[in-house]
């Protein structure tokens, strides 16, 4: 494994963009300055963005720093949870891909290193929204 300092990672969902600093220390996870359990006001939001460190047995290994700014809750965790996996792949770049224990082999069959590139559609005109046309009156 590399002796640097610290892992960056940057994730994208939705209209969230996260910047994530992994560095060696207890399992403790910030959010924009807050403890993770603060930020986030639910506890599946939480287990979510865990994901990747819990598979990889990571969790107590990193502090996690997140920078996360746009969307709503849902948005900004799928984007941490992306830029940590980023992150732990740079940490395991020594690491033979083609390994049994590289992370990227760990990861990939969960879906955690593909973007998510669902976002919202845009708004046609002569309709309400994307697709929803206004209401229809015969009389």
């Amino acid at each position: 494994m590399a002796n640097k300092k610290f892992y960056y990672g940057t994730g994208k969902r939705k209209t969230s963009i996260a910047k994530v600093k992994l560095m060696p220390g207890t399992g403790k996870i910030t959010v924009n300055g807050k403890d993770v359990n603060e930020y986030l006001p639910y506890e599946t939001l939480v287990m979510d963005l865990t994901q990747p460190l819990d598979i990889t047995n990571t969790r107590e290994i990193f502090d996690v720093v997140v920078e996360v700014k746009g969307g709503g809750f849902s948005g900004q965790t799928g984007a941490i949870r992306l830029g940590i996996t980023k992150a732990l792949l740079e940490y395991d770049s020594t690491t033979d891909a083609d390994s049994e224990n590289s992370f990227r082999k760990l990861l990939k069959p969960e879906g955690f290193i593909t973007r998510d590139a669902r976002i919202k559609e845009r708004k046609k005109p002569g309709l309400k929204k994307a697709r929803r046309a206004p209401q229809f009156s015969k009389r």
